[in-house]
């Protein structure tokens, strides 16, 4: 609600009551803004250069005191693309926020120290030790099909914006994408991917130090999915995966053995703006023991316009729900108002 509304209402109630305004009003009327203030807006965040914003990953900069949004920039609104030529030569965006709910374009990311292909995509970043590392996949060239190598590269960086190369990574094929890095239980770290040639299946690698990884072979998961996002919350590690009708959701006490929920998250159409499709590739935030789902969604692929392909149905935007706890699994209203202020 913005000032001109805010005494509108205040105007409008006095006036009812044929009465002065009384201090009352004008603290619930204040009350009642400060609240829708810290509201997060639908649609979160939308890429101001492609239109094309998916696949979040999202980072505190204790530097300059701010949140760092990292995304594949996918070329939504360029003409002349033929095929998935528009899921390819995608640079990764960095979108800024002071509290988590206002964000803004900042710039692309900037790396340096090998031969960059120029398809990036899926940003992973990761905090260790006051050092920021990226796990991403890189595609060597503009494609229109999807029948090309990809493999994922670690680099680091001191002030999130210009990244160093440090290495490939040797995983269990050279087709895959989607890393996601978490801590182990008693030490070291796993990163989960996401194979493609075993039927887009989740697979694993660990590593001691975070540059030097062996793999594991495939997570014990029920089903298939890709973007798979891991965090430990309410006392039980979380598993997230993008399963293309909705978000499969898996708990475990140790990385390792998982049960899958039976419900799927943003499986159906949500009535916010832009957020009427099923939720894709999302991060999970947990902050002051609140855990926020930041996804993106196609808002122009709905039913009406199945088989059409132009810039209306691959743009693509980022939203924000919170989960909850039922004490058993997780649960989230993607309609229910989300109110952040990191």
């Amino acid at each position: 609600m913005n000032n001109g509304l805010l005494n509108i209402v205040i105007s409008t109630t006095c006036a009812a009551a044929l009465l002065s305004c009384s201090t009352s009003t004008i603290e619930n009327a204040t009350t009642q803004q400060n609240a829708m203030a810290t509201l997060a807006p639908k649609p979160l965040y939308q890429d101001p250069v492609y239109d094309g914003a998916a696949d979040p990953s999202i980072v505190w900069d204790k530097h300059a005191k701010r949140w760092l949004m990292f995304y594949t920039n996918r070329r939504a609104n360029v003409a002349g693309l033929n095929g998935v030529e528009w899921v390819h030569g995608t640079p990764i965006g960095i979108a800024s926020s002071t509290n988590g709910r206002e964000w803004h374009y900042l710039q692309d990311a900037s790396f340096s120290g090998n031969n960059m292909p120029p398809t990036l995509w899926a940003p992973d970043v990761f905090v260790h030790n006051n050092q920021y590392h990226m796990f991403l996949t890189l595609v060597p060239g503009i494609f229109d099909n999807w029948s090309h190598p990809r493999t994922i590269a670690h680099y680091t960086s001191e002030n999130l914006l210009d990244w160093v190369y440090q290495s490939q990574l040797n995983l269990n094929t050279n087709k895959v994408i989607d890393a996601d890095v978490i801590v182990k239980p008693n030490g070291g770290f796993r990163l989960f991917y996401n194979d493609e040639p075993d039927g887009k299946s989740i697979y694993y690698a660990d590593s001691e130090d975070l540059y030097h990884w062996q793999d594991q072979g495939k997570a014990a998961l029920t089903s298939r999915g890709e973007g798979p996002v891991v965090f430990y919350w309410q006392g039980w590690y979380w598993m997230i995966v993008d399963a293309w009708r909705g978000l499969s959701v898996y708990r475990s006490a140790d990385l390792t053995s998982w049960q899958q929920q039976t419900a799927y998250l943003l499986s159906e159409p949500g009535t916010g703006e832009q957020d009427g499709v099923i939720g894709q590739h999302p991060d999970v935030v947990v902050q002051d023991n609140k855990a926020y789902l930041f996804y993106f969604t196609h808002p122009g692929k709905t039913p009406a316009n199945k088989g059409i392909d132009n810039a209306s149905t691959r743009r693509s935007v980022i939203q924000v729900s919170e989960l909850t706890f039922d004490g058993e699994w997780l649960q989230t209203n993607r309609d229910q108002p989300v109110d952040i202020n990191w």
